[in-house]
């Protein structure tokens, strides 16, 4: 697998950091992270860069793109689906697969059930549903809520490693990377994590955002959902009631996961390839 290629791509105001690995000529996947994460967790799964164009975008208030002027309406799941169709304007993509974990998959979701369906030809929602349980949300918002400090990159490390656990097994090489692309340095010299600490507003200031069965009932875009036997995010009734209704996707679990799968990991990178080659060969244009 080639390096990456990084941009600094404008899109709404913001300048956003996108890794894009392979040939342009080929099918283009859009791989979006979760809350308080960065592209840079795809390094591994960019492997599907061998059949695929893949995009990691780092969401606006995350590792080296900009902040928001306005926390209150552009950490907000409308405003990043706005970002995230401009990336493929930037790129000249029309259409594109689409692999979200957790607010990635609310992401995806969203243009999936919008005007836009469209660019999605295909979908991946990695441990989200159209509702989340408070108590879950209470448990993220506890550690991404306050920046912490560290006096060294093995501590930041250490505290990643513990904090995001429910990720699964992975590799050193992954936490390692992690630490990396996670941390930067605060004025007194400590480390603290590579995100704007507002990004929590989006709980409270779009609120009506966290519950949207009814976008997903009118969903049909060609659909796969990936579940954390142990997620506290994606409970066992809601991953029923998804597979049930809208684009009735296949679900696949992982053991020994919670929130949410890494997807690091050579065999699930070779499963997600067989998803995305599966939910294609489903995708025609409109």
């Amino acid at each position: 697998m080639t390096a990456p290629h990084f941009h600094f791509v404008p899109v709404l105001g913001h300048e956003v950091h996108v890794a894009e690995w392979g040939d342009r000529q080929k099918p283009a996947v859009l791989m979006l992270h979760g809350l308080a994460r960065t592209g840079r967790d795809f390094d591994e799964a960019a492997a599907l860069s061998r059949d695929f164009h893949v995009l990691c975008p780092d969401m606006i208030g995350r590792g080296r793109s900009s902040w928001a002027r306005d926390p209150e309406v552009e950490y907000s799941v409308e405003h990043y689906a706005q970002i995230a169709t401009g990336l493929l304007d930037h790129f000249q993509i029309d259409r594109a697969a689409w692999f979200g974990t957790s607010l990635g998959g609310m992401i995806g979701m969203h243009v999936a059930s919008s005007p836009e369906a469209q660019r999605v030809s295909a979908l991946v929602v990695n441990d989200i549903s159209p509702e989340l349980p408070e108590a879950a949300v209470q448990r993220i918002l506890s550690y991404v809520g306050s920046l912490p400090a560290f006096d060294s990159f093995a501590e930041g490390e250490a505290w990643l490693r513990q904090t995001y656990a429910p990720f699964g097994p992975a590799a050193d090489a992954y936490w390692q990377r992690m630490a990396r692309s996670s941390l930067r340095r605060r004025g007194d010299g400590r480390l603290t994590l590579h995100y704007d600490p507002r990004i929590t507003v989006q709980f409270t200031a779009s609120a009506h955002e966290l519950s949207t069965w009814d976008r997903w009932s009118r969903t049909r875009t060609p659909t796969h959902l990936l579940r954390g036997a142990q997620s506290d995010l994606l409970q066992p009734e809601a991953a029923r009631r998804m597979t049930q209704s809208g684009p009735r996707p296949g679900m696949t679990e992982f053991p020994g996961c919670g929130h949410a799968p890494s997807m690091s990991n050579p065999q699930d990178i070779a499963l997600l390839r067989r998803i995305l080659v599966e939910l294609l060969g489903q995708s025609a244009p409109s």
